[in-house]
């Protein structure tokens, strides 16, 4: 009789071990998936940078350093969005995509103010449409990218409690890194009206 009690402690324990495992599990690919929603947007974003720039040069001749300034910014985020996909719960990768966000915004925001200062180009077809794609993607993101820290929350929550911490730790489930934007000029609006 006692041998059953003991197997039955053992089974529950077992059983017990494994729906936390699986919990885990979930929480983690939620984090994964929410982060591949952030992706798909900033690579709408950095699809239609090279567009814009390509409508403003005809105008803004005398800002070719501004332009290839704003490419530069766009292809170092995009790689350091490709090495955050790699690994959304490493904080050194999301660190340095935010930074390197930070930098495109702040390239951007030097962009629209330089192109305020040609009407033709603000009156642009082209370039009104891009920038309100631009606006609209912006949107996506924000959205994305709380959707992906409601996600890390959610999952450091759990991996963090006990008895679940057990698990966790024991089961190599790392913290995952939550998107902030660590200094006050990421947190300006990029301006993408001409008005």
């Amino acid at each position: 009789m006692s041998t059953w009690i003991v197997i039955g402690i053992i089974v529950a324990v077992v059983a017990w071990g494994v729906m936390i495992y699986n919990g885990l599990v979930a929480l983690r690919n939620r984090v994964k998936n929410a982060f591949s929603q952030i992706d798909v947007q900033l690579q709408r974003r950095y699809d239609l940078i090279p567009n814009l720039v390509e409508t403003a040069k005809g105008y803004m001749q005398h800002e070719r350093d501004t332009l290839e300034a704003v490419i530069t910014a766009r292809n170092a985020a995009q790689a350091a969005s490709k090495r955050a996909e790699a690994a959304p719960a490493d904080g050194a990768a999301m660190r340095e995509l935010a930074g390197a966000e930070a930098a495109l915004g702040g390239m951007l925001t030097r962009f629209f103010a330089l192109a305020e200062a040609y009407p033709d180009l603000k009156a642009n077809q082209n370039m009104m449409q891009l920038q309100e794609e631009l606006a609209s993607t912006e949107n996506r993101i924000a959205f994305s990218r709380q959707a992906y820290n409601d996600a890390v929350t959610g999952y450091n929550i759990k991996r963090e409690q006990f008895p679940d911490s057990i698990v966790a730790n024991s089961m190599g489930f790392a913290a995952a890194e939550q998107w902030l934007l660590e200094n006050a000029e990421a947190r300006k609006v990029v301006k993408v009206s001409f008005n």
